[in-house]
């Protein structure tokens, strides 16, 4: 076939030419030619109109997903802040010690302890069993040979011997650290020498020990003793210096002796804790009604991705409710504003710290009530189950919702991918495969028409000749 055959060919079999850019080449009126790549990338980019909309809804169901897992977040530090208040070990349980007298006596509590003064006594320090050796030049001068054998109480005896890489204080302060006997093992050096000093790693009288030494003398220094005091007028004796179980919840801690001097320790709310938990919480409300908020603000490019999502006009409805909470059983504190919070016009939240600290000071088993109720079932608990709907990861309303824009999303990559595949990657392929054909045509095509032009001229002059 002729390459004017081949062209009129393709001309006819496909509606896909660019007939503009072939005539242009038989005409002469542009470069002779087709841009091939050109005119397949004009093709192919009209053809893939219908996937710039789905990237566009892909586009706009992404921001949506990131706005509204931003705002889930934002939702469950508020729930957490809900649930720390609503805890019996949280906050508002939380509790200080105030000694009297510090440097005799201190004391911790754990969460829940009852608030109340206790009064102590402190006799005696219990005391752990003291051992010392005699004095020798030095902690490197070699000892006598010999054996050394501590027996701990209750325990086996250990015998070390001296004189076979234990030739020194030192080597036998190591030798017994190391053996892991109940006891600390150390060297004590004045003007006059070392010794080794002994001690029961606990106090109490039950817990002496022993040392017998064939080269070395030792003898005890101080026996283990208990601790001697009284609490709330009543005598108790306690192998160690850290004291429990004499007042339900209060640790005493026995720093130094102070016979017949009593001392105060006082068990009060620790109100600068849950202060700073009121506090996170209104900052961690305004962070959510703020972020929510800005869905249905339009600073002059529309309103946020999320302001048709009616999920989040219904978590903006119930954080406005939230905060009207009132509770008629939980004495002066009724309200948010019975602790100096207040609502802004704009939904969010502030703290008069004054007005905090003094609801704190002066009726905190109100404040306690207020957030907990009767049977965790007050503020706290009613803003938690509120929040819990929607961040629930089972069926919460945002788990739902992240779920079905999830699904779009997949769906929309399926369609995109597919319509790559099935539609557009066929369709490039079949016209550069087209334009290429009719491009060799047309670089044929003048010599074809020269070869005509020759024999139009011949069968002329054959004509006249005749």
């Amino acid at each position: 076939m002729s390459s004017l055959s081949a062209l009129n060919s393709l001309l006819g079999s496909s509606g896909s030419i660019d007939l503009s850019s072939i005539l242009e080449a038989l005409t002469g009126a542009s470069t002779p030619g087709i841009d091939v790549n050109s005119a397949v990338n004009a093709a192919v980019q009209a053809a893939s109109a219908p996937e710039t909309y789905w990237e566009n809804d892909e586009n706009t169901i992404n921001s949506q997903l990131s706005a509204l897992q931003q705002i889930q977040s934002f939702a469950s530090s508020l729930d957490s802040d809900m649930q720390s208040l609503n805890s019996l070990t949280g906050p508002l349980s939380a509790t200080t010690v105030t000694s009297s007298n510090s440097s005799v006596v201190t004391g911790t509590t754990v969460p829940g302890t009852t608030p109340g003064v206790t009064t102590v006594v402190v006799n005696s320090l219990a005391a752990g069993d003291t051992w010392s050796s005699g004095v020798v030049a030095s902690s490197t001068a070699a000892l006598p040979a010999g054996t050394f054998t501590i027996t701990p109480a209750g325990g086996l005896a250990t015998t070390i011997t001296i004189g076979s890489g234990v030739n020194s204080l030192s080597d036998l302060a190591n030798a017994i650290n190391g053996d892991n006997l109940g006891v600390t093992a150390n060297v004590i050096t004045d003007a006059n020498g070392a010794r080794l000093s002994i001690v029961s790693n606990s106090s109490g009288s039950g817990n002496d020990f022993t040392v017998a030494s064939s080269g070395l003398s030792f003898s005890e220094v101080v026996p283990g003793a208990n601790a001697s005091l009284t609490v709330n007028g009543v005598a108790l004796s306690s192998a160690s210096n850290t004291v429990t179980g004499a007042v339900p919840g209060l640790t005493l801690n026995l720093l130094n002796a102070a016979p017949g001097t009593q001392i105060s320790l006082t068990v009060s709310p620790n109100t600068s804790q849950v202060s700073s938990a009121v506090n996170q919480f209104v900052s961690d409300y305004n962070t959510l009604i703020q972020a929510v908020n800005s869905q249905y603000s339009d600073s002059g490019s529309g309103e946020g991705v999320l302001a048709t999502d009616p999920t989040l006009r219904n978590l903006q409805t119930e954080l406005f409710q939230a905060v009207d909470y009132s509770s008629s059983t939980s004495g002066s504190i009724s309200g948010l504003s019975s602790l100096g919070i207040t609502v802004n016009k704009d939904g969010t939240l502030s703290v008069n710290s004054s007005a905090l600290s003094s609801a704190l000071q002066n009726n905190f088993t109100s404040v306690q009530n207020f957030f907990q109720g009767s049977a965790l079932n007050g503020f706290a608990n009613s803003l938690d189950q509120q929040l819990t709907s929607f961040i629930n990861p089972g069926d919460g309303a945002f788990t739902v919702d992240l779920q079905s824009m999830n699904t779009q999303l997949t769906t929309y990559q399926t369609d995109i991918t597919n319509f790559q595949n099935n539609i557009i990657a066929p369709l490039q392929q079949r016209l550069q495969t087209e334009y290429s054909n009719a491009e060799i045509a047309l670089q044929q095509l003048p010599e074809e028409m020269k070869n005509i032009d020759a024999e139009l001229g011949l069968n002329n002059n054959n004509s006249s000749n005749g």
